[in-house]
């Protein structure tokens, strides 16, 4: 086991910001804390890191107790870097001096200069970085600074790489590049990497686990597969996978629709919306058509999103938000069926 994080809780001015988060990490794993602003994903990553104590539990890496209430490792001896949102990179430091710099800590006084040297060159390449040496911050890109960003935290070759809305700064087409560019280095260093995002994309496209939080609890812990076709809460069906909540009546693992006589098999939903009286559709799982044996709908609104269309539908059973992948475009206004 790598980290072990047992009933951690974080009480800020009488207010729990963290209940009771208990996780287990393997060795390697990359897992994506996701959820909204405030959910209290920062914080957990910040009890990590060792730069704020937890109010109540322990956590631990490598079997070493890393935080308590009554014990905090510190931060320059646990062996972890972080990747921050906003880059941190000094203005009057080059590329070199910045990948340099963790080397120069107390943990790597054993290493020799040359071996320093072969560190840090692998680092430049692994982050194509090459050429870019002796540039300061102001000369490079956006995606350039980010990449600065993980070589230096990537080549002191840590056991636990902390990311903090890594992407979050950089355009839409920079922030695919670089997750591509981070799953590399996930697959280059092996280190155990705990991502923080509000992103549902981006945990969904890079890692292996993905802890869904809300106020300050834990919601799910998931595959990107469990978490997405699974969901086991309210929560976790809208904020990730979007899904529509149908309101209707449940007998055993059947569904019906209210007002309807559509019946939907829910064997696999999770006995959380049984209890509400509600079945999770995603908007990809409901077809639009002009035949007349649907559920009637008028098309409320259209948003053009290249490969797909997305659709707001108002409908007897609710407002419905469904997603086409077909070239036809309905207008709004338009009267459609929609086949669940």
């Amino acid at each position: 086991m790598n980290l072990k994080i047992e009933g951690i809780s974080k009480k800020f001015q009488q207010k729990y910001v963290l209940d009771n988060i208990n996780i287990e990490i393997e060795d390697g794993e990359f897992i994506a804390i996701l959820g909204p602003s405030g959910c209290g994903k920062t914080t957990l990553l910040r009890i990590i890191g060792g730069f704020v104590e937890p109010t109540f539990g322990e956590l631990y890496f490598e079997e070493r107790l890393y935080s308590s209430n009554s014990y905090m490792h510190p931060v320059e001896d646990r062996n972890l870097n972080m990747v921050f949102q906003s880059f941190a990179l000094w203005p009057h430091m080059t590329v070199r001096e910045h990948i340099e710099y963790p080397l120069r800590s107390k943990n790597h006084k054993d290493i020799s200069k040359e071996e320093k040297s072969i560190m840090v060159r692998d680092a430049l390449k692994e982050m194509n970085l090459e050429g870019l040496e002796e540039r300061l911050p102001s000369q490079l890109s956006g995606g350039q600074k980010q990449r600065v960003s993980l070589a230096r935290a990537i080549v002191g070759k840590p056991g636990l790489l902390l990311m903090d809305e890594p992407l979050s700064a950089l355009d839409a087409e920079l922030r695919v590049e670089m997750r591509q560019v981070i799953k590399h280095v996930h697959s280059f260093t092996k280190t155990t990497i705990i991502y923080v995002t509000h992103d549902q994309s981006e945990a969904l496209a890079m890692a292996d686990r993905i802890v869904v939080m809300n106020k300050g609890r834990i919601e799910q812990i998931g595959t990107p597969n469990e978490v997405y076709n699974n969901p086991k809460t309210r929560f976790v069906a809208e904020f990730v996978s979007k899904a529509n909540l149908l309101r209707g009546k449940w007998n055993g693992d059947s569904f019906v629709i209210n007002g309807t006589q559509i019946i939907l098999d829910g064997l696999n939903i999770n006995q959380n919306f049984k209890r509400e009286g509600i079945y999770p559709v995603r908007p990809e799982d409901i077809k639009i058509s002009k035949d007349s044996n649907g559920v009637c709908g008028e098309i409320m609104n259209a948003e053009f999103h290249g490969n797909q269309l997305q659709y707001t539908i108002k409908t007897d059973i609710g407002e419905l938000t469904v997603v086409s992948f077909t070239e036809k475009c309905y207008q709004i206004g338009a009267k459609v069926y929609l086949h669940i």
